[in-house]
């Protein structure tokens, strides 16, 4: 292997044990802001929190008073109870990746999203990115152990699989089910991101059909790794997990390196940080070498990926 020039970026996943239908938001930013300073201390200086990380994953519940819902979405960010987050960001210098439910207005109307953003060291906020894929139903399963209603309550994205320039690295961001989609990864690929991050909200259990737990943590790293070694790219995957008013979410919150081996990972489903020092230049020789996409890849032959949605047996 060639010799790389050093490049690095001391970088965390903040992990979050399980938030109650009943707990506060004030109390929720709390427990982040003590993961931002456990993170600071531990020299690094990006942090990824959750998916949903200010509210439990109300997706799970069918709810038909609309104004019931909207308690769980935020109508500005930062707001009143995330602004201590910011400022605490803005004191050590350490940029973030939020998850939440944002209550949006577009053209006069009234749009819902699961959105992420990214925080800088200076507790600005430089980007944005709103859920696409979004899994489960939008119709009520009531033989069900619970919902999954993400169909119903959230609007699909509409701001594109982006990336950003932080900490002299290119960042971009997905959320959740997106990383089981390798379409996600190419495109933050081709567009040369470097890092990739991304938090979850993951059921231990499947509605739909009876699967073996152990698939569930074997599926979530499966798409991980492959993710971080076709792109040649840093993924940084962190987790809302633990029992949630008895309902279990899987922990696993990861950080992969572009060879695809996990580089750190949680060990329990509370709160917990985990910290790697990313050498940049690893995804960058790879990107060099066997993933040099403009020499490698042959677009021509891959128009279904666009112009097909669904699979359609041909022979």
């Amino acid at each position: 292997m060639e010799k790389l020039l050093p490049r690095r970026l001391h970088a965390a996943v903040a992990q979050l044990g399980p938030i109650h239908r009943s707990d506060e938001r004030a109390a929720v930013v709390r427990r982040l802001m003590a993961l931002l300073r456990e993170a600071h201390t531990r020299g690094a200086r990006f942090v990824v929190f959750p998916e949903l990380a200010l509210t439990t994953f109300f997706p799970r519940w069918w709810i038909t008073d609309q104004a019931e819902i909207d308690r769980f979405f935020e109508r500005e960010m930062p707001n009143a109870a995330t602004r201590p987050l910011f400022d605490l960001a803005a004191e050590l210098g350490v940029g973030f990746y939020l998850g939440y439910a944002e209550l949006a207005a577009e053209r006069g109307a009234v749009t819902r999203y699961n959105t992420a953003i990214l925080v800088d060291g200076n507790g600005r906020i430089i980007g944005r990115y709103r859920k696409i894929h979004l899994p489960g139903h939008s119709d009520h399963l009531p033989e069900a152990p619970f919902q999954h209603l993400e169909k119903r309550y959230f609007d699909v994205g509409n701001d594109g699989f982006r990336v950003w320039r932080f900490c002299d690295a290119i960042v971009g961001m997905c959320i959740c089910n997106d990383r089981r989609w390798p379409e996600t990864w190419r495109v933050l690929g081709l567009q040369g991101a470097e890092i990739v991050a991304l938090g979850y909200n993951t059921p231990l259990e499947n509605i739909h059909h009876r699967e073996p737990e152990h698939l569930r943590m074997f599926h979530h790293l499966l798409s991980l790794q492959a993710g971080a070694y076709q792109n040649a790219t840093w993924v940084l995957a962190a987790a809302k997990c633990g029992s949630e008013d008895g309902f279990a979410m899987i922990g696993g919150s990861a950080i992969v390196a572009p060879t695809g081996e996990i580089a750190a990972r949680t060990l329990s489903e509370d709160d917990e940080v985990i910290t790697v020092e990313l050498d940049l230049e690893l995804g960058a020789y790879l990107r060099r070498t066997v993933f040099d996409f403009a020499r490698h890849r042959r677009i021509e032959h891959y128009r279904l990926i666009t112009e097909r949605t669904g699979a359609k047996a041909e022979v």
